[in-house]
């Protein structure tokens, strides 16, 4: 294709000169998304739930549920709504949803544009698991893409944990950026993550970047295909450090989209 020229006179003479390109087309094209553009419980074809108590292996006090009042599409965004109530043998409910069995990815950039909860004891998280049969943490990977504790507000961290980077051994890879208006105003919370590496930013800020060492599988399992969750957690032995303020509740997390290009 013949380049575009801009024809100038100038001094009576005809000058050609290249035009100003344009922004090349990014090299991500959208391949699935969830706008939230309805109303009733989360799309049953791309969202699932974890459910139950238990700790999830953090000490978390809350019971996950399958129930509207803890997760559901309203107003153009998704609410997942932590409540102090008692269920079962918690005191608390919220939900954890995720793409497992219904979308899995090798490779992508991820965006969620999100309002986060706020107050001592929450545990806001944006974060993908391998979707390996079985999966084995941390061997088999995790990537967070954003979380958030109430005690330490506008704080954001990135992470990513695998056998030999990981916060039991005190070696995961993570960093942290300040979003001040986190509970006010919608961000875009992002991954990008290739073969050779993995980035993470906060309204297209990058502010984490682990590089594949080319090692073992123990550095790098991020070659398995993952799947997305959302929750709110709360308590645990990080977000409840400081105790929970029951007095804050309930706390919403709202999602006006979710969108996977490869």
């Amino acid at each position: 294709m013949m380049a575009k020229v801009l024809l100038i006179i100038f001094f009576g003479f005809l000058i050609i000169l290249p035009a100003t390109s344009q922004t090349p087309a990014s090299k991500w094209k959208l391949v699935w998304s969830d706008e939230f553009n309805y109303t009733g419980l989360p799309d049953s074809t791309k969202w699932g739930y974890d459910i139950g108590a238990g700790g999830w292996g953090n000490g978390e006090l809350q019971f996950y549920t399958r129930q509207k009042e803890n997760a559901r599409v309203e107003n153009g965004n998704l609410v997942i709504e932590a409540r102090k109530e008692k269920w079962n043998n918690a005191n608390y409910t919220s939900a954890r949803l995720v793409t497992r069995k219904k979308a899995d990815w090798k490779y992508g950039r991820f965006e969620i544009r999100a309002r986060l909860p706020t107050g001592r004891g929450t545990w806001p998280a944006i974060w993908m698991l391998a979707s390996t049969k079985p999966m084995k943490w941390p061997d088999d990977g995790e990537i967070d893409i954003m979380e958030h504790v109430g005690y330490d507000p506008g704080i954001v961290h990135a992470s990513i944990h695998t056998k030999a980077f990981n916060h039991v051994i005190h070696t995961q890879k993570t960093n942290t950026i300040s979003v001040p208006a986190y509970a006010d105003a919608f961000h875009v919370y992002a991954l990008e993550w290739t073969a050779d590496r993995i980035d993470i930013l906060v309204d297209d800020q990058k502010y984490f970047t682990f590089q594949n060492p080319h090692k073992t599988y123990a550095e790098w399992p991020f070659d398995n295909q993952m799947h997305l969750l959302l929750n709110i957690a709360i308590g645990g032995f990080w977000g409840g450090t400081k105790g929970v303020d029951d007095s804050i509740f309930p706390q919403k997390m709202l999602i006006d989209y979710v969108r996977v290009y490869q």
